[in-house]
């Protein structure tokens, strides 16, 4: 013990250093200290470090001591979030939950029944096969003296139980779609389930999960209704509680993830069993043909675009068994569901959401390891606000809509409705032609008739199966109150956990969510719910917001009869943009202005408020740009602007001046140019929309109107394309300047071997993720390369994609600034006691703090873009790429030096006008 002690010193480390620096599995940490007291008696365990705070300057007031208040209470006692998460725990410990379909209601007919005991009986001669093949492959790879590709693979077939290897398997075979799946996303999904399962008992065994029990029994008493006031975040009290915890495992495991390639090359070993192990007798249908055994799974190519992919396809015997036995069970992983409980804060990039699945904070494409090494290395608290932000936008409580989900079900088991975003059953799907003879002497017409039904086919069973798993998740949690965990994408906009059902879904999903928490409508809530309805219709964009409320007073016939006769009344709801949303607003009105007391009547609805054409609302606060900001609903107006008419008049002189010249196409364009043409390009360009996509899209938007001439579409929109792009460029001179310098540092920086990195103006760090060759092969690399820098070890791997970075870095980075923003009003609601939530650019909360958010959000609008953003991202890139010191440069640096030297200048608009606006939100 003493020479170990003289070696760290030697090496240049102090025995305090083990305490906190180490990670500890179970009674690790109690063990070294016992060792160290050997050798040093007197020792004693270092004090905690001292908690930092965060020194942004946007958040001073936030983060300060003096003007902390106590954390919002969730409507519940100690004692029954501590069930919940009794609840939530038994979920994730058995890894997978098996619900009720929604197509359960349906009479089970003697065919299904049939069906039902054929698979039961498959399934029990399918597992003991697939077992068989298991154990027989594990035999086989032991033999093996020499290291093997698959020899490899042993210890990861040996971590579980055989019969859990067995089960997983079973569990792809169950959920396959007639059409095939990939080989590669089937391989990832396989192998990632064997991981989950082996991070789960390796918190069991560590003794980290008692650990997580014992803190979280603590931590609830900040949330609950019942206990005192703390002065503590989410994040702040969990590392509070953790540090008095003292001894036993840490919370933050050793690094036990699986290299990308590890996950595939399981998954593909396990698939290989699947259709090697799996098989039907030919005749179990047709008892004419040969009882002979066939696989059900079989390897097929395809090609997706100029692709060549591999795909793993059910036999059709084994699609049309599991058609007819309708079962009515469907099996997820427990991370798919909704929580249960307050998500667990995040504390670290390792640490947060739920109890047991492994959740990364940051999304990134497989193989990429690039953006965990960043946050890794980024200093803990300059990650304060981000994690903040989500822990804030994750303890959301929901309830489900219970009427609305029950009117979306009935239509979805009748016939569906394609109209209303109900996807119609199999049932409904064309049929093919009936032709006679051999497929090989069919015309050309005819097979592309078939390629045509088949193709709709796969559609419809991909929409349809997508509603069922959202629909059947709703009515799972229908009478409980849940959560949703987020973590973020590489440009720090946020996402739920739960990937099937959640507030980001389409209009049937967010129809059927509610606030768990109710709050009164308050003197002008029942005004807000009226304007949020209007703007769900479509139908008053250009109004202004009084306006817009006179409009829904003046319906108010129709908006009852909505919400009492939704589908046998005059169904004034269906035609709007946003039908179930609005139905579902109806029926909050009617209840509400039928109350005794309309300011009194407890609201759970979540109202919205959404960004004005937000990608150019940034670009022009960037640019100081006064034309681009009173376009965009930056400055104090009457009505709101709408960037895409003005876009589209634009369009519209120019293409008169061609007409008169003489010019065809926009002779042939009179009376076609719209907002509805011109709008996805304008809301895209902001994102780098290319001419060629934006061409695409005119493209898209000319075959919907019936009467315009086929043979002119490609001219046309080739034509408008060009006329949007120069009628942008002329109204937003300044988002130009501002494009273009973002795009030739890029392309500048690609050029030199880099890739692009900046932190926004919150201190995420963040790195575009383009490479020329493979993500996996490239971030292994570019992770060595990393940890190569101090021994400076050249390592070589794939340049970056240098068009992809480009083109990829204006709009990447504007997503980050608006991402920044979301996070810095969700911190400032929080600290006024306001339910907040977002999708992106849209902002919720409930009717009576409709105003306050939208002052929150002004304010913060202005204090972001009054830090200097493009300055500071000038100095940051100046210092990461262009080595300042070096007396000689190479002829890049210097070119690279002068773009980046070069920000572009800003005009002469007022920030602080937003904080007028009225228009803000459209």
């Amino acid at each position: 013990l003493l020479r170990c002690v003289q070696q760290l010193k030697n090496d240049g480390f102090r025995v305090d250093d083990l305490f906190q620096k180490c990670l500890f599995e179970e009674d690790e940490k109690e063990k070294v200290l016992r060792a160290i007291r050997t050798v040093q008696p007197n020792y004693q365990l270092p004090p905690p470090p001292n908690p930092q705070t965060c020194k942004s300057s946007l958040l001073q007031d936030f983060y300060s001591k003096e003007k902390m208040v106590s954390y919002p209470k969730l409507d519940f006692s100690a004692q029954e979030l501590q069930e919940h998460f009794q609840q939530q725990l038994e979920m994730e410990l058995d890894n997978t939950v098996t619900i009720e379909s929604v197509e359960s209601t349906k009479p089970l007919t003697p065919q299904a029944i049939k069906a039902r005991k054929l698979l039961a009986t498959l399934r029990s001669r399918w597992h003991s096969s697939i077992l068989q093949a298991l154990q027989k492959s594990k035999h086989s790879m032991s033999k093996h003296k020499m290291v093997s590709g698959y020899n490899i693979l042993y210890p990861y077939l040996c971590l579980l139980p055989d019969e859990e290897y067995v089960g997983i398997m079973l569990q792809i075979l169950n959920t396959l779609s007639p059409q095939g799946e990939s080989l590669a996303v089937l391989a990832r999904e396989l192998g990632s389930k064997v991981y989950n399962r082996y991070v789960t008992q390796r918190k069991l065994c560590s003794g980290q999960l008692e650990k997580v029990q014992e803190v979280y029994k603590d931590y609830v008493h900040l949330l609950a209704k019942d206990s005192k006031p703390a002065k503590y975040l989410p994040r702040e009290y969990w590392e509070k509680l953790v540090a008095e915890a003292g001894f036993g495992p840490s919370l933050n495991l050793k690094d036990c993830s699986w290299p990308y390639v590890l996950i595939m090359r399981l998954g593909m070993h396990m698939l290989e069993l699947l259709v090697q192990a799996v098989k039907v007798p030919r005749n179990i249908l047709n008892p004419r043909l040969e009882p002979k055994l066939i696989p059900v799974l079989y390897h097929i190519y395809s090609f997706r675009s100029s692709w060549q992919v591999g795909l793993i396809k059910p036999h059709p015997i084994f699609s049309q068994i599991v058609s007819d036995a309708a079962e009515t069970l469907l099996t997820f992983n427990s991370s798919a569901i909704p929580m249960l409980c307050p998500p667990v804060p995040w504390t670290s990039p390792h640490f947060g959401a739920f109890v047991l699945n492994d959740t990364k904070l940051m999304r990134f494409v497989d193989g990429a390891i690039q953006h965990q090494l960043l946050l890794e290395q980024c200093p803990p608290v300059n990650l304060h606000p981000v994690l903040d932000a989500l822990n804030q936008l994750g303890n959301c409580a929901w309830k489900i809509n219970q009427p609305v989900l029950d009117i979306i079900i009935s239509i979805f088991n009748d016939k569906g409705n394609e109209k209303l975003d109900i996807p119609p059953p199999m049932s409904e799907a064309p049929r093919p032609p009936a032709v006679s003879g051999n497929s090989s002497t069919w015309n050309k017409s005819q097979k592309h008739e078939l390629l045509l039904c088949k193709k709709k086919a796969a559609e419809m069973h991909s929409l349809r199966m997508d509603a069922l798993y959202k629909l059947s998740i709703a009515n799972y949690v229908r009478d409980k109150v849940f959560w949703f965990p987020h973590n973020m994408d590489f440009r720090g906009r946020t996402y739920p956990c739960p990937p099937y059902f959640n507030h980001l879904g389409n209009d049937v999903t967010r129809a059927i969510l509610l606030f768990a928490e109710g709050r009164p409508l308050g003197p002008k809530g029942l005004d807000w719910l009226k304007i949020h309805l209007i703007n769900l219709t479509g139908l008053k964009k250009k109004d202004a917001l009084q306006d817009r409320l006179k409009y829904a007073n003046e319906i108010m016939e129709e908006i009852l009869d909505s919400a009492d006769h939704p589908l046998t009344g005059r169904k004034w709801w269906m035609n709007t943009d946003e039908p179930w949303q609005a139905l579902a607003c109806c029926m909050e009105i009617a209840k509400a202005s039928r109350s005794p007391d309309p300011a009194a009547y407890i609201s759970h609805f979540p109202v919205h408020q959404d960004g004005s054409c937000n990608g150019l609302q940034h670009y022009a606060a960037l640019g100081r740009d006064l034309i681009g900001a009173i376009s965009v609903n930056l400055m104090p107006c009457n009505v709101p602007q709408d960037v895409y008419s003005v876009v589209a008049q634009q369009v519209e002189e120019f293409r008169k001046k061609d007409a008169e010249q003489g010019l065809k196409i926009a002779q042939v364009l009179q009376g076609f140019i719209s907002r509805k043409v011109v709008k996805q390009t304008v809301m895209t360009v902001v994102y780098g929309v290319t001419r060629y996509g934006g061409r695409l899209q005119m493209e898209k938007r000319l075959k919907e109107i019936d009467e315009f001439p086929e043979e002119y579409l490609w001219e046309a929109s080739h034509y408008l394309v060009k006329q949007v792009f120069n009628g942008i460029k002329e109204m937003f001179s300044a988002t130009r300047d501002i494009q273009n310098w973002l795009t030739e540092s890029a392309k500048l920086i690609a050029q030199s071997g880099r890739t692009v990195e900046w932190v926004t103006p919150l201190g995420l760090p963040i790195v575009q993720p383009y490479y020329r060759s493979t993500s996996t092969v490239v971030s292994i690399c570019w992770a060595l390369r990393q940890q190569a820098k101090a021994r400076q070890v050249g390592i070589t791997c794939g340049k970056p994609d240098t068009v992809k970075q480009k083109n990829a870095f204006p709009p990447n980075f504007i997503h980050s600034l608006d991402s920044t923003h979301m996070m810095l009003t969700a911190l400032h609601c929080l600290r006024q006691g306001l339910t907040f939530v977002s999708v992106h650019d849209c902002y919720w909360t409930h009717a009576l703090t409709v105003d306050v958010m939208n002052q929150i959000c002004r304010q913060q609008f202005v204090a972001l873009h009054s830090e200097k953003i493009l300055q500071d991202l000038s100095e940051f890139m100046l210092e990461k790429y262009c080595s300042p010191g070096r007396e000689t440069r190479a002829l890049w640096q210097k070119k690279l030096m002068e773009q980046l030297s070069n920000v572009p200048q800003t005009g002469e608009f007022n920030l602080k006008k937003v904080m007028d606006s009225t228009y803000f939100f459209s």
